[in-house]
């Protein structure tokens, strides 16, 4: 299963900031259980290249684990030598996008006017990151899917479970989820990584009932 399809099957997306080497692969292990398979790790986090490289390693059979907040090419493939199997990014930057599919690695630049949209899937985009989508809400992804059916889109920004499913009725292949799913400041204890589970539980039901 290629990642597009994979994302397709799991849609809710975990947007991990803040984690560390020490606690990143039990939030991996957290989500997982879940049912949320997908964990995009931010690339301003020290240690980032680290972290990805961990969850890489010991869950690939499981989750899927790429970079967010990718900014430059260079960043881009480092993170791609670390085991990122997509690179998020939170703006257009057409060299970041050139770099991630010379390694043959899904990209997922951030636009969010029509011609941004167009522009970054023009350039080779995998998916489009509309972001910040909670500016307009769900109906402009469904506003936006009809004179770009073709073009897959991800939604990131206020998403919680109060719109998770508007989001996917709209329109979007897939939800990236921060800090209402995964606060890592907040993961000290085995109850805190119990109720981690919980949570991608919720998230994950709603997308089940799509």
């Amino acid at each position: 299963m290629n990642v597009i399809e994979f994302l397709k099957k799991h849609p809710i997306v975990a947007v991990i900031r803040g984690a560390t080497p020490d606690n990143i692969v039990p939030i991996a292990n957290a989500l997982n259980k879940g049912g949320v398979k997908v964990l995009e790790i931010t690339a301003e986090t020290p240690k980032v290249m680290e972290m990805i490289e961990k969850v890489a390693d010991e869950l690939s059979d499981e989750v899927l684990v790429g970079a967010g907040t990718v900014l430059d090419p260079e960043t881009a493939r480092a993170a791609i030598l670390a085991g990122s199997k997509f690179i998020v990014s939170p703006s257009l930057n057409v060299e970041t996008i050139k770099m991630t599919k010379r390694y043959g690695v899904v990209s997922i630049p951030g636009a969010l006017t029509p011609t941004e949209i167009l522009t970054a899937y023009e350039h080779g985009a995998d998916m489009i990151k509309v972001f910040p989508v909670n500016a307009f809400g769900p109906s402009y992804i469904k506003n936006i899917q009809g004179p770009f059916p073709h073009v897959p889109l991800m939604v990131t920004g206020g998403i919680d479970t109060s719109n998770v499913k508007d989001y996917l009725n709209g329109g979007a292949i897939a939800v990236g989820v921060g800090s209402n799913l995964v606060n890592p400041k907040k993961l000290h204890h085995e109850e805190d990584f119990l109720a981690l589970t919980q949570r991608a539980i919720e998230y994950t039901n709603l997308q089940k009932t799509i």
